[in-house]
């Protein structure tokens, strides 16, 4: 009975945090360690106290009690009362959206370290100001053979080094078609070989191997889904149906959280280089200016007539403008104006306006 209630509190809590907070964060609750050891520990528990029961035996003239073996049971029942009574504290505190937001920045702050820990990838000097794609060979497309994939999800996962190890083994030039996050359908290409010839059907299973295709997306490498996710908690709690500011303010504090982790990272270059210096594949990196504005921007749209909400924003893109590079400094201070502006004309207090006003001035000044 008991294992039948921390079940129905299990579904009640993912119904309540999907219809709240959205199907992308349920994976949050699932993996959780604490739900599945005290899941694990009543059905443990239920199972033994079977097992027990059939080792009961009465008749009329004798009876057969196993006395340790039940005392035992007891000892259990104790303890799942105290499982019982941590797991309603535990349910109940991992449903808060402070709690939720402090998981899911985590996760995005994991991903930054992962992504960016060295100084992976830089450009020979000679090349610096080279265009990535104009240091491929002149006849990469017309000379090279596409790794296809054989089924349709989205990439979690794609191996460098296991790519670099395998281009340099056979001198192969690799062009990456399906960075983390992105969509493949089955026989999409994930991978461009250069040069053909040198592509035997083993080598191509090897270098489709070493990317990772499952249903859903992961923060493993895709951190635009880890901010993609705490940007949903704020469109959510900033629309119609909900109506909860308080959240979105939240949201906007862990995004500047996780853009703060970012901000004087080291971004690879797009090429690798083996130890060489001979080139060895091409891939997408992100672009904090676009990975930023299209985080704030978001929210923004939804926000345009709450001023606590727009402020608070603001404020947070231009702190972290202070210590991002040039180009993606100047991108958030331009939209910073455009928020200001398009949130001056949707108010309609002349108090919310003033406040709006002095902002956009300091932002000029």
């Amino acid at each position: 009975m008991v294992a039948s209630l921390i079940f129905s509190i299990t579904m009640l809590s993912l119904q309540l945090a999907s219809s709240q907070f959205g199907p992308r964060v349920l994976e949050n609750f699932m993996r959780d360690r604490s739900n599945q050891i005290v899941l694990g520990t009543f059905v443990a528990t239920f199972l033994y106290c079977l097992v027990v029961l059939r080792a009961v035996r009465g008749t009329a003239d004798s009876s057969f009690v196993p006395h340790l073996t039940a005392a035992f049971a007891v000892v259990l029942a104790a303890v799942g009362v105290a499982v019982l009574i941590y797991f309603i504290h535990h349910i109940a505190t991992s449903i808060r959206i402070e709690t939720l937001l402090a998981q899911l920045a985590d996760d995005g702050c994991i991903a930054v370290d992962r992504l960016f820990p060295e100084r992976l990838g830089h450009c020979p000097a000679r090349d610096k100001d080279k265009p990535a794609a104009q240091r491929l060979p002149n006849d990469f497309d017309a000379g090279s053979r596409q790794v296809r994939a054989d089924g349709s999800g989205y990439v979690q996962n794609v191996s460098m080094d296991a790519l670099m190890r395998i281009a340099k083994k056979h001198e192969l030039v690799l062009r990456i078609e399906t960075p983390p996050g992105r969509f493949v359908a089955k026989d999409g290409c994930m991978i461009t070989a250069y040069p053909r010839d040198r592509v035997s059907d083993g080598i191509a299973d090897s270098l489709g191997g070493a990317i990772v295709i499952g249903r859903d997306r992961s923060v493993h490498q895709d951190l635009e889904f880890a901010i993609r996710r705490i940007v949903e908690l704020a469109q959510r709690s900033l629309s119609p149906g909900i109506n909860d500011p308080t959240t979105a303010l939240y949201c906007i504090d862990r995004l500047g959280e996780v853009f703060g982790r970012l901000s004087g990272r080291d971004i690879p270059s797009p090429d690798r280089y083996d130890d060489k210096g001979q080139l060895r594949f091409l891939t997408e990196v992100i672009v904090i200016a676009d990975l930023a504005c299209n985080a704030f921007s978001a929210i923004a749209r939804y926000a345009m007539s709450d001023v606590n909400v727009v402020k608070r924003l603001v404020n947070t893109m231009d702190k972290l403008s202070q210590s991002f590079p040039p180009a993606a400094r100047e991108a958030i201070m331009t939209l910073n104006e455009q928020v200001l502006i398009a949130s001056e004309q949707s108010t309609s207090l002349s108090f919310d306006r003033d406040v709006l006003q002095d902002l956009l001035a300091r932002q000029r000044f």
